[in-house]
């Protein structure tokens, strides 16, 4: 062993090997090594770096279980500390563009650790926050940030402004009324960011990692991670067949709906970015990063895109391509943004960020550009299965959600087509503590002959370990139907896998969560709301007054007393409207207490009872922490 690691550098490992083990699931293994070193875009040839994550993986992994644990990855740098390829593998984790390195701001991390940001992040999404809040009289406290220094870092922390952009980017998620704004204390503040960090968690947000402590130091490269997922959600809200018909216009020859309809959003705004070049006679780009750096792509994008006043109530803006030749990256590329000001869009990236091809940035600028000018037209063609179009229930969105808040990787756009490989399903397994053998798991790239064979023994292996070691309830349920992307029956296994989470959040507290059940919930809440002279009950999950939201409400109100505003919840003979105002309200409340519920006011309204059902179980192990 080549000497003792110290504190800070284990908590800078510790961070290093959260970047790499893009799963969350506590383990690296050797395809998570391969995005690694390919995000990292460091100047060494292919067999390299296969070359160095096989010894990583043989040298690393001591127990051989095919992954690397954190206690092994630490000894892979305690024994090639001075080696070239740690010296590699350290690169490749910090090869971030623009990175800079400051010491921890909290007195428990600033004894010297390094955590690294991104200036040029910073500067982006000070300026979007700038532009997109700048008429809320709530935020006039902390903006107009300054772009050039931290001061970013120091609003965020009562967390107004966290909770107002997450509604930006998912209108109505946060109710205003639960947000605390006036005279805030130490206490009034935790409230505030347990309220974003729980709602940014229902959009979708992975927010494992992050704590309220973290958010009110404002560690920065903790803010920016949360504050990008945020964004990204807002921008990248309509791009999305369902929403967006017109991006039927991108399917190309040969192709069906289906198709088009498996694409992330990012791989859509690669094919409409395309799609506009192909118009304009210039070659087509791989990537919104290297192939953009000379400017020359955007050009004719925005001269394709730009209105060009044919359409009522529509000024025509010319795009001046003169800049177009200028001998100078840097040069060209503020020439392009000045045009880019002219159709409003000149947010996320500087010249220097298009030079470098920063790929985040250079994402968010085309997502913005998509959004405002996307001048696509839905096509009249009658071969079309419309109805393929009719986009996600709320129920799909909501598992949606959970499993992205877990941080599972592939990051799941689309319910059905991104779990036919089984990946994302295994990795909720280990979330639930059902241990997964990956051994046997198939991972991509798959094979071009055969691939659908692979993809179909981790979806035969997923419903094995659903009967067993699980004891879910999969009677009909074979492999082959998640395969298929059958959507009644892959549902029923994702539902049993949530409810299970839910559940053992109170097993963790001591209840027995595969012995936790309805009655027990249904009981728990019934005496906590007597013990607080509350004069709510509910019979079961499917009990009509639930619709009211009076129970949770005074649910809540039980749990941490006080904390309900009773002015602002409707009584008596209520409308439909009063029951959704009453469902916002309660949802919002828990979240701010503390219980991380992602269900949505109208599965309160509507008494959906399996939702109902994880609703009362978070605000249970909330009012069983007692903290």
């Amino acid at each position: 062993m080549a000497g003792k690691i110290s504190k800070d550098e284990l908590e800078e490992l510790r961070e290093a090997f959260e970047k790499v083990d893009l799963n969350g699931n506590g383990f690296v293994c050797d395809y998570e090594l391969q995005e690694l070193f390919k995000e990292a875009n460091l100047p060494m040839p292919g067999y390299k770096v296969r070359e160095i994550i096989q010894k990583l993986m043989t040298e690393g992994d001591k127990d051989k279980d095919g992954k690397i644990s954190f206690d092994e990855f630490v000894s892979i740098f305690q024994e090639l500390k001075s080696s070239d390829i740690a010296k590699s593998f350290r690169k490749a984790i910090n090869r971030k563009e623009g990175i800079l390195a400051i010491g921890g701001t909290s007195e428990l991390s600033s004894e010297g650790t390094q955590h690294s940001f991104s200036e040029e992040e910073r500067y982006a999404f000070v300026n979007w926050i700038n532009k997109a809040l700048e008429n809320d009289p709530d935020c006039k406290h902390v903006l107009p940030m300054n772009p050039n220094t931290n001061s970013m870092f120091k609003a965020v922390g009562d967390g107004i402004v966290l909770c107002k952009m997450i509604n930006l980017s998912v209108a109505d998620t946060i109710d205003e009324r639960a947000i605390n704004k006036k005279k805030l204390t130490p206490f009034t503040i935790q409230e505030n960011l347990n309220l974003a960090l729980n709602s940014a968690s229902a959009i979708g947000c992975h927010v494992v990692n992050i704590g309220a402590l973290d958010l009110r130091e404002g560690k920065p490269h903790l803010v920016l991670g949360l504050l990008w997922q945020i964004i990204k959600i807002g921008l990248f809200a309509d791009i999305e067949l369902s929403k967006n018909e017109a991006l039927v216009a991108l399917l190309r020859d040969g192709e069906s709906l289906e198709d088009l309809l498996k694409l992330s959003p990012e791989e859509l705004l690669l094919r409409w970015a395309n799609y506009h070049l192909e118009s304009a006679g210039w070659h087509k780009i791989n990537n919104l990063s290297s192939d953009i750096k000379d400017s020359k792509a955007y050009f004719h994008l925005l001269n394709q895109i730009a209105p060009k006043g044919t359409k009522e109530d529509e000024a025509r803006i010319d795009i001046n391509m003169s800049g177009f030749n200028e001998k100078d990256d840097l040069k060209r590329a503020e020439f392009l943004l000045q045009q880019a000001d002219r159709l409003g869009c000149r947010q996320f990236v500087t010249p220097a960020d298009v030079v470098s091809g920063n790929p985040k940035l250079n994402l968010a600028f085309v997502a913005n550009l998509f959004n405002k000018y996307p001048a696509l037209t839905k096509p009249e063609n009658q071969d079309i299965d419309w109805k393929l179009l009719e986009g996600e229930t709320r129920e799909e969105r909501t598992f949606r959600n959970w499993m992205n808040s877990l941080g599972v990787n592939p990051h799941v756009n689309h319910l059905y087509s991104d779990l036919q490989d089984a990946l994302v399903i295994l990795q909720l397994y280990e979330k639930i503590k059902v241990p997964v053998d990956w051994n046997k798991v198939n991972k991509p790239p798959y094979p071009k002959l055969g691939a659908n064979m692979k993809k179909l023994e981790n979806c035969n292996y997923a419903v094995e370990l659903g009967k067993h070691p699980a004891k879910f309830s999969l009677v009909g349920i074979g492999g082959q139907d998640l395969n298929d992307g059958n959507a009644t029956l892959t549902l029923a296994l994702v539902w049993q896998l949530m409810r299970r989470y839910t559940l053992n959040v109170l097993e963790d507290l001591g209840e027995d969560g595969a012995k936790v059940n309805d009655d027990i919930i249904v009981k728990w809440v019934n005496s906590t709301l007597s013990a607080a002279d509350k004069k709510t009950k509910i019979q079961s999950f499917k009990d009509k007054e639930i619709s009211t939201s009076l129970a949770v409400v005074d649910l809540i109100d039980a749990i941490q007393p006080g904390c309900i505003d009773y002015d602002m919840v409707k009584t008596g003979k209520l409308s439909d409207e009063d029951k959704q105002e009453n469902a916002k309200y309660a949802v919002s409340m828990a979240r701010k207490i503390g219980a991380r519920v992602y269900a949505l006011p109208d599965d309160l309204v509507e008494v959906k009872p399996k939702m109902v059902m994880t609703v009362f179980a978070c605000l249970m192990g909330r009012g069983l922490k007692k903290v």
